[in-house]
């Protein structure tokens, strides 16, 4: 991100660990729409900023002070990198350490991963090996994807044998509808309009699919419920009018839960009466994605015992130097694209 709509490739010095730090050489990654997001000024302006927060790769180099990885293990990262000494952290709240939003730092406050090397704070917190038996392809998914998506999931409460409404079926909200379907929900209902992702949910788990543009998606879901809505909610896709729906969907008593990134506009407004004027007890929980050693080496188990399979998303495959093009196709959303994996070598 050279500023504000422009892109390019620049070229800058190999960063360098600090005593508990490591070096990455990327050999896979993935472009998200969080990405086109920043560009267009949702976090403010940037300047030559490295893109990317999802890429799995090899271990360069690492700090004095790191004591579970070394030069030559096969790592995956996730897109939140938490400081874990931080009060946030010891809060139990990591993806916010020492400020709003402190966890992210890949192309937000430092250099993200689309580069020959990348950094990587607290290498121990924040690492995760490879299992044998798991492709960097399908790893790639645990930066952002898996963990977000999943957490989407679980935040909302979802009763065992409940009713979940998932709006949005791009590759969180689709990691989002398989999540519901892991913790056990009765009753799936995604709400898309793509008939790639329509397929793509019904794969991962969605009983129903809503399509918002054959009439208002709550008034389909209220007519799948009987009339009573939800017992959770997930907004995947980050708009006021889908979170809007979101309480609207949800019955007295049930859960909101927000994984979307609302990159524009000041404020968000919440459906008054649907709210029960305030008081339905309609919780909203938030969330930033999830990260930390610990959280991808789970994701990275599940992957490697086969209970999800999330490179069905990837859709489109790029080598490193067409990444121009990948990342214009992912802004503009052509050629049905979900989800395009980058190879760096």
């Amino acid at each position: 991100m050279r500023s504000i709509g422009e892109t390019g490739i620049v070229e800058k010095e190999r960063p360098e660990p600090g005593p508990m730090d490591a070096i990455v050489r990327p050999t896979v990654g993935l472009i998200c729409t969080s990405d086109c997001h920043t560009v267009h000024g949702a976090i403010g302006d940037r300047e030559d900023l490295t893109l990317g927060h999802e890429a799995v790769g090899v271990v360069e180099e690492v700090g004095d002070h790191v004591e579970r990885f070394e030069p030559g293990d096969e790592v995956a990262i996730g897109a939140i990198t938490p400081d874990w000494n931080s009060a946030a952290a010891q809060d139990g709240h990591p993806s916010q350490s020492n400020q709003a939003l402190g966890g992210w730092k890949f192309a937000n406050v430092k250099d993200g991963v689309f580069a020959d090397y990348f950094h990587v704070n607290d290498a121990d917190g924040n690492l995760a090996h490879i299992p044998d038996g798991v492709s960097d392809h399908e790893a790639c998914y645990t930066a952002d994807m898996l963990s977000t998506g999943f957490a989407g999931a679980e935040n909302a409460d979802i009763p065992m044998g409940g009713t979940a409404a998932v709006f949005a079926q791009g590759p969180v909200g689709l990691m989002a509808t398989k999540g519901a379907r892991l913790q056990g929900a009765g009753e799936i209902i995604a709400v898309e309009t793509m008939e790639n992702r329509k397929e793509l949910a019904r794969e991962y788990g969605a009983d129903h699919v809503v399509d918002f543009q054959e009439g208002d998606p709550v008034e389909q879901i209220m007519d799948l419920t009987d009339g009573e809505g939800v017992d959770s909610a997930i907004e995947a896709l980050g708009a006021d009018e889908t979170l809007q729906d979101c309480i609207r969907a949800t019955k007295p008593g049930g859960t909101v839960s927000n994984v979307g990134y609302h990159g524009d506009g000041e404020f968000r407004r919440i459906p008054r009466e649907e709210w029960g004027v305030g008081m339905a007890e309609i919780s909203i929980v938030t969330d930033l994605c999830p990260g930390g050693s610990q959280r991808i080496g789970r994701l990275l188990r599940m992957l490697e015992r086969d209970r999800v399979d999330p490179t069905k998303m990837t859709t489109h495959e790029f080598d490193f130097d067409e990444i121009e093009t990948a990342f214009e196709m992912m802004d503009e959303k052509s050629d049905d694209i979900v989800k395009p994996l980058i190879r760096f070598e």
